[in-house]
């Protein structure tokens, strides 16, 4: 069966705060959008993703979803419906998941049992137990509503994709909070399963506050370290943290011999528990002979995003005589942190001697120390 996820991110979110539609807000260092739209498209299950976005995001969106492979983003209505209709009709194959991008974590677990129930249903929604006393209210509380047959909904939901769509022709209701209830409205009977509590909705700016603390409290903290040097070779300029720096003398190495971004980079893939540079870069391979350093830090990033991890902090000591780092700091520091996509306050770059003991002191080459620090591991 082939599945699409369909993430709806068209709304303007402005009871959120925040500035801009909360599906662009950061959460843990990340849009929300993204975090809802790396959760299923990490599912093996799920073999494309599709986002439909509000008139004027345009550019939130690329820049929240930038290097996800999600196809063409898809223009919205007004109403919930008018954007999931849009997404059904750009998409196609058997099944689809539809998902609220204000939705942001998605456990695997929840999407396994979606996709298991659509063998014997045409739909399937995950739903919550509802825990609190329910009453119906006119400015004081009124009787209470019997809530032994009650639940809360969430999505994704996931359907089959010809029953969806043939179901969205049918509807002529105002537009729908859910595609369920598009589901019932034409007959067909849509299983319920187990929802999971990190699927709430983030609506109110309290909500942020939770999420944040629920994903400090679900991440686990990693240290990566990581060590490079080059001699000296050649003529200059050379190559330190992405920019060129002016010197009589070049460094050597297979690459361009960036001492910054490769202790960087196995920092990275350390705190990853990834392997080191040697191993993803070979100095064997004739493809980075040499190869720009920042593809090399570009690639840790990647891979630490693939497996879902945040990544907080890098910091770097250049160790040196000459040149000088201190009129270069900044510069470097912004280019490391455009390489890695991190905020400039994410990245430190520091510079010492070694009071002219060792190679660096007497001038023959450049060292660098570096420490990562991530945060993985909190959807299961």
């Amino acid at each position: 069966m082939t599945t699409t996820a369909l993430i709806v991110a068209a709304g303007r979110g402005e009871r959120a705060g925040g500035g801009v539609p909360k599906q662009y807000r950061l959460l843990g260092g990340k849009p929300v959008l993204r975090w809802a739209v790396e959760a299923l498209i990490r599912h093996p299950a799920v073999q494309a993703a599709r986002v439909v976005i509000g008139n004027g995001q345009r550019e939130l969106a690329k820049a929240a979803l930038a290097g996800l492979e999600i196809g063409e983003l898809i223009e919205g209505g007004s109403e919930r419906a008018d954007s999931v209709r849009a997404g059904l009709a750009a998409i196609e194959g058997d099944a689809v998941l539809v998902h609220d991008a204000a939705r942001p974590f998605c456990p695997p677990s929840v999407i396994d049992r979606l996709i298991a129930s659509l063998e014997f249903y045409e739909g399937a929604a995950p739903v919550l137990p509802v825990g609190d006393t329910l009453a119906q209210i006119d400015n004081t509380l009124g009787a209470p509503v019997d809530r032994s047959r009650l639940v809360r909904v969430q999505t994704p939901q996931a359907f089959r994709l010809v029953s969806l769509k043939a179901a969205y022709e049918r509807w002529s209701g105002p537009s729908p909070t859910d595609e369920t209830s598009v589901l019932a409205a034409a007959g067909i009977k849509v299983a319920a399963v187990d929802g999971d509590p990190a699927l709430d909705k983030l609506t109110r700016p309290a909500d942020f506050g939770r999420a944040e603390q629920w994903l400090a409290g679900a991440l686990r903290p990693s240290t990566g370290m990581g060590f490079d040097v080059h001699a000296f070779a050649g003529e200059g300029p050379l190559m330190l943290g992405g920019i060129e720096i002016p010197h009589e003398r070049g460094l050597a190495g297979h690459s361009d011999a960036d001492v910054v971004l490769h202790a960087i980079t196995d920092a990275l893939l350390g705190a990853g528990g990834l392997g080191d540079i040697g191993e993803h870069f070979p100095p064997s391979d004739a493809r980075w002979k040499g190869a720009a350093s920042s593809l090399f830090l570009a690639r840790a990033v990647d891979l630490l995003h693939e497996r879902g991890a945040i990544i907080d902090h890098v910091d770097c000591t250049i160790i040196a005589e000459a040149p000088k780092i201190g009129p270069h700091r900044e510069a470097i520091r912004t280019r490391v942190a455009e390489i890695a996509g991190l905020s400039i306050d994410q990245v430190s770059i520091k510079a010492t001697t070694t009071e002219g003991l060792g190679f660096t002191g007497r001038r023959e080459g450049i060292a660098a120390n570096a420490v990562a620090t991530i945060r993985t591991g909190f959807l299961k």
